[in-house]
């Protein structure tokens, strides 16, 4: 014969283990709902992604190197030809 207080543990056990899964349960529920939130407040807010970040910004760093090649290239040229350096657009008049 069972301890009379081995059945009030396996039903408390039983109710923990119930509770927790329901509690597990609800947890996975608001995470789902909350993402389905945050995915919606962003796509509103027209927020880029962190792939299209990159891919712009790689292509601001090839833009930023090509313009050094062309500016060095625009240079050689000037000495070669014996012409005054140019100064950048919106630099006119300012010291270098």
């Amino acid at each position: 014969m069972p301890a009379p207080g081995s059945r009030l543990y396996d039903d408390f056990s039983r109710l923990m283990s119930d509770a927790s899964g329901l509690a597990g349960g609800l947890r996975r529920e608001v995470e789902t709902l909350v993402r389905g939130q945050v995915e919606r407040l962003l796509a509103a807010m027209d927020v880029v992604s962190r792939d299209e970040h990159e891919a712009v910004k790689a292509m601001a760093a090839m833009a930023r190197d090509e313009n050094d090649r062309l500016e060095r290239r625009i240079r050689a040229l000037e000495e070669k030809l014996g012409v005054a350096p140019t100064p950048p657009p919106g630099m006119d008049g300012l010291a270098i």
